[in-house]
């Protein structure tokens, strides 16, 4: 019996699905468990390649948080971006910058009708604290969203 095989993901939105629509995002970083993004240098990194991408309309990103192998986000995309793109070429700069090791791909799931951002944004926001991390969201360090930051220059 051959083992399984990892199946790629699309990542395609279908056509009917509005530009800008919000995606709840997570990325991996392998090997899991060992903590690659909880540093305040990558972390520094992330969110100035966050913001850079965010400013020049790569992607509208509300909300970034990372754990220590891995991180969410929830991203929109303008209709002349292609989210499995924009996402690689994100993961391949960091990488280089800052030798993470993404897993190859990622999961995306649209937030349809009727999902509530704010809802998606406090179960981001509660992950530190489910995992025993800190004690309320407020102490987790690894937050990003646009007003938390000065623009780039």
């Amino acid at each position: 019996m051959e083992p399984p095989r990892r199946v790629s993901l699309p990542h395609v939105p279908p056509a009917f699905v509005p530009s800008g629509s919000l995606f709840f995002i997570t990325v991996c970083t392998t090997p899991r468990g060992e903590n690659q993004l909880a540093y305040p240098a990558v972390w520094a990194e992330l969110r100035t390649a966050t913001e850079h991408y965010h400013i020049a309309g790569r992607w509208h990103v509300p909300l970034l948080l990372a754990m220590p192998d891995h991180l969410h986000l929830l991203a929109g995309f303008a209709a002349t971006e292609s989210m499995p793109r924009v996402v690689a070429a994100w993961k391949h700069f960091l990488s280089q910058r800052c030798r993470v090791t993404w897993q190859r791909d990622f999961f995306d799931h649209r937030l349809r009708i009727g999902e509530s951002h704010e809802e998606k944004a406090r179960y981001i926001r509660n992950n530190p604290v489910r995992a025993g991390l800190v004690a309320t969201p407020e102490a987790w360090p690894y937050v990003w969203t646009p007003e938390s930051v000065a623009p780039l220059r």
